[in-house]
């Protein structure tokens, strides 16, 4: 179908409703935002500053850190500026930009969890393997296969977003290139579109979950069946940020991109999206530390060596004067 695009821009308007609120809300999501940053950017220098941590869950934990820290960085800086300025303009080539980077790295985090949970299965069912099943080289293969998967759904998705075709209205009722308020625009937006979104975003969002699912379930079999109490807690208490964070990100994403959609329920979406691409980034580093005694004490320590650093640089300058 050939392209009868006519509008060269977009205008975001998701905060536009709150003009009272804009100068509340850029100082709540600008501090969120350095907040997301510290916190990702302390685990994935603890984890490379400490051998001890040099192990299959804290490399996954370290990939996700720093992909949601990219996830992040592709939406907050542009709805900072937004939340300032009155042109609230984007182009085209820069929304398609956007959408395809959010939604790779968005599918990148699901595969990375799902290759969490099947890190912990390994470890519980097979104990005395895991170095010989959970390499260094299958950790990385992992991790990649994550990154491969989660930016050729994307692509598939922007490619089939972007060849419809904007002929008349062009005003975006959310705060980013988000998948259905930009596909409302399209004037030849058809159910088969539709319907092809929905499967790329099921098959992301329910089949990782799948996985994770799967990988519990049998560990929950592993673990009911231990003699000790004290064995099946320390078997449980491993698992439980991993699903307090999967529980907080699959609830979100699910209730955005696998309900049926209209105009009516973009603002709803909207009031979502700000949890997901906001909070559960800031949520989770935090219940990774609180739940997890060595990445506290290798925090601690990476922030004794970061304070250290700083006090000596200090005192040469203040010699040097």
């Amino acid at each position: 179908m050939d392209n009868h695009t006519t509008v060269s821009t977009f205008l975001l308007l998701g905060f536009s409703s709150f003009l009272d609120l804009q100068d509340l809300l850029f100082v709540m999501v600008f501090f969120s935002h350095v907040t997301i940053l510290a916190a990702n950017v302390s685990i994935m220098v603890a984890v490379k500053l400490n051998h001890s941590l040099h192990i299959p869950m804290y490399f996954f934990l370290c990939g996700l850190s720093f992909s949601e820290t990219c996830t992040t960085l592709v939406i907050i800086p542009r709805m900072l500026v937004d939340l300032l300025s009155d042109s609230k303009s984007i182009s085209i080539p820069e929304c398609a930009t956007q959408m395809f980077f959010f939604f790779g790295l968005s599918g990148n985090n699901c595969f990375i969890m799902a290759a969490m949970s099947y890190n912990r299965y390994t470890a519980i069912h097979n104990p005395l393997h895991y170095s010989i099943l959970m390499t260094p080289k299958i950790c990385f293969q992992l991790m990649m296969a994550a990154w491969l998967v989660g930016f050729l759904v994307s692509v598939c998705i922007v490619t089939i977003v972007f060849n419809l075709s904007f002929c008349d209205s062009n005003t975006i009722q959310h705060f980013f290139c988000d998948i259905s308020p930009v596909v409302h625009l399209a004037c030849d937006y058809t159910l088969s579109y539709e319907i092809a979104i929905f499967v790329l975003s099921a098959f992301v969002l329910v089949g990782s979950f799948i996985l994770i699912m799967i990988s519990y379930v049998f560990i929950g079999s592993i673990v009911m069946k231990m003699p000790s109490a004290k064995g099946r807690y320390k078997a449980f208490s491993t698992c439980s940020s991993h699903l307090t964070v999967v529980c907080i990100h699959y609830g979100f994403a699910g209730f955005v991109y696998l309900r049926p959609k209209n105009s009516d329920s973009f603002r709803e979406d909207m009031l979502m999206a700000v949890t997901y691409t906001v909070l559960t980034p800031l949520l989770n580093p935090i219940v990774y530390s609180l739940r997890n005694k060595e990445m506290q004490i290798a925090l601690r320590m990476t922030v004794n060596s970061a304070n250290r650093f700083i006090l000596q640089m200090v005192n040469k300058r203040t010699l040097n004067i």
